[in-house]
């Protein structure tokens, strides 16, 4: 749900399964997070998929 919200809003992004990539999962740990989707904007970690939390991450950072 996340790629696609961010694909509707022309933002590029990086994804990073963590289920195959090892340093993916090292860095979600790290993080404090054990589950996903947790979505990095800029300095914020926004888990789950929360769209006006995403939006306004986005909006802070003038990608929208």
């Amino acid at each position: 749900m996340v790629k696609g919200f961010l694909s509707l809003r022309n933002v590029e992004f990086v994804e990073r399964n963590v289920s195959t990539d090892l340093i993916g999962r090292a860095e979600l740990l790290e993080m404090g997070f054990d589950s996903t989707p947790v979505t990095v904007i800029g300095e914020q970690r926004l888990p789950g998929f929360d769209v006006e939390a995403i939006d306004r991450a986005l909006s802070e950072l003038g990608a929208i």
